[in-house]
């Protein structure tokens, strides 16, 4: 194989697409210690720094080629972006959708219980008097289904929505395709 060829652009491919894998793996390994995954995550970080080791190793064997640093760098910002997509498609875990609005909630509450979602709701008082709050857990991956009910039935409402590291017992949250808590009213 020419030298060159493989000095200036093969080798540089490598190490971009190298380090593509290595900080998307990284992403995903943070995320998994953050969400209590103690089984993945040491897997995933073998993998993770053996290609860093291997990837390294090639760039200090040719400190003379700058190209190499240009591909390790843009190969980081790239597996920084590839590995946040990468956790955004998985969606692991829960969060915590609060809602806050001064419109009546009782359609918006019986859609998402009909939907088979976990509905909690108060009266409170916010800055310009009366509000409902209305506090959903849910999996991450049908957040963005919620969301688009809240908008239809409530377009104004404010909400937050906040991750959550553990769920003590998440067959209270079932699965928003069955249909358990549709016959039963929480006030």
């Amino acid at each position: 194989m020419d030298s060159i060829f493989f000095d200036y652009i093969l080798l540089p491919v490598l190490i971009f697409m190298a380090r593509i894998c290595d900080v998307s793996l990284d992403t995903i390994r943070v995320i998994m210690v953050s969400r209590g995954y103690r089984k993945y995550a040491p897997l995933i970080g073998f993998f993770q720094i053996l290609i860093w080791i291997i990837t390294i190793t090639r760039i200090m064997e040719n400190l003379d080629n700058w190209l190499t640093y240009i591909a390790y760098a843009a190969g980081f910002a790239m597996g920084t972006y590839i590995g946040m997509l990468i956790e955004e498609k998985i969606a692991i875990g829960y969060e915590l959708l609060r809602i806050i609005t001064r419109s009546e909630v009782d359609d918006l509450v019986n859609e998402l219980r009909q939907k088979g979602y976990g509905v909690t709701c108060v009266a409170g008082e916010g800055k310009d008097g009366a509000v409902g709050i209305v506090f959903l857990i849910v999996k991450r991956k049908v957040m963005k289904e919620v969301i688009a009910i809240v908008k239809q039935y409530n377009p104004k409402a404010f909400y937050t929505i906040e991750d959550i590291r553990f769920v003590g017992d998440p067959s209270y949250l079932p699965s928003p395709k069955k249909n358990l808590w549709s016959k039963t009213q929480y006030k």
